[in-house]
């Protein structure tokens, strides 16, 4: 009887630990592909999707029992695919394709990743920067030039902050966090410091000595900061109002008058009329890293102030991608990647 209510108890103990085990999602990052089932297709393209938040190829091909059917194969966003050689001209519907990645765990799913991809001249485009050309980089003098999300230093962004301090409402938001409440699903790009954080390329310029002016690719945002000026009030905005000045060779940046913003703040984290943004840019490495230090403060959210130490390496210079996001883009974005 003893071992009987023993195994009772511990069966107990481990349905209520799963019950209490807090719910996870598969990320839209490939997460349902099998990585150990590597497969060769080719077909017909149907569908090429050059916009934000990641590019697609959609092709007519044989599955398994020899049917045709419309594979779905995922890539990066196309910043991303630009810097290995990719363009919106690369494929277009009717091209002859032949394709090699990881397919879907389910094997009556038709959705791919991708190693590379081969016209029907055999030219071969990789989904590798690795196996791409060297590129020369040259480091920045004065935190111009073109910068994104340095993945070694911060990782990755899938999931709202652990350790912030949130009030009852920022807590209640967070707790039923998904990946599909993703406001880019609506072509709708979040602001500071969430813009700051994204995978996305920052363009940063100085049109003249008292002025920085941020362009974020594939979006429709720019931020323009002036040094030592006043802020000309305006009506509130996703980017705020911002005003700036030089400690040594530190650009300080404050930003107020924002408006409403859903992730506004991070992942799964929206920001109110109250946020009020602090930023401390400075180069290191050589010019080759520009680090970003941000005090957050927005009491509808956040119980109390949030520091977010950021960093960002420097790629080749060159101009804004402009913005192109469909809804229809957006939500094969995060349908094809989920179980």
């Amino acid at each position: 009887m003893i071992r009987s209510i023993s195994t009772m108890l511990a069966i107990a103990v481990a349905l209520l630990a799963q019950a209490l085990a807090p719910v996870t999602y598969a990320h839209h990052s490939h997460s349902s592909l099998d990585r150990n089932n590597i497969q060769m297709h080719r077909g017909i393209v149907t569908k090429y999707s050059w916009r934000m938040p990641h590019v697609f190829i959609q092709v007519k091909a044989p599955n398994k029992s020899g049917e045709l059917v419309v594979w779905s194969i995922e890539l990066l966003h196309p910043p991303g695919m630009s810097d290995r050689g990719w363009s919106r001209d690369t494929f277009k519907p009717g091209d002859a394709i032949t394709w090699e990645g990881p397919v879907d765990k389910d094997p009556d799913r038709h959705y791919s990743g991708l190693h590379w991809a081969e016209q029907s001249d055999g030219s071969r485009y990789l989904n590798d920067t690795s196996r791409a050309p060297a590129i020369t980089v040259e480091p920045s003098t004065d935190m111009t030039g073109t910068w994104t999300r340095d993945t070694e230093r911060v990782g990755f962004t899938y999931y709202p902050p652990k350790g912030w301090s949130y009030t009852e409402k920022g807590s209640e938001l967070v707790a039923g966090f998904h990946e599909s409440q993703n406001p880019q699903l609506d072509c709708d790009d979040p602001g500071p410091p969430k813009s700051t954080t994204l995978p996305y390329p920052i363009i940063i310029t100085r049109p003249d000595e008292s002025t920085f002016v941020f362009d974020y690719d594939m979006r429709n945002q720019r931020r323009v900061i002036k040094l030592g000026q006043e802020i000309v009030p305006g009506g509130p905005s996703k980017v705020g109002q911002s005003i700036g000045r030089m400690e040594g060779d530190v650009l300080m940046v404050e930003t107020m008058n924002f408006s409403p913003d859903r992730w506004g703040s991070f992942t799964g984290v929206d920001s109110s009329e109250q946020k009020h943004l602090v930023e401390r840019y400075s180069l290191i490495d050589a010019g080759m890293t520009l680090r970003v230090q941000m005090t957050l403060t927005d009491p509808v959210f956040l119980a109390k102030p949030v520091e977010i130490d950021w960093y960002l390496k420097k790629l080749t210079d060159r101009k804004p991608l402009p913005a192109n996001c469909t809804v229809e883009s957006a939500r094969l974005y995060i349908e094809a990647g989920y179980q």
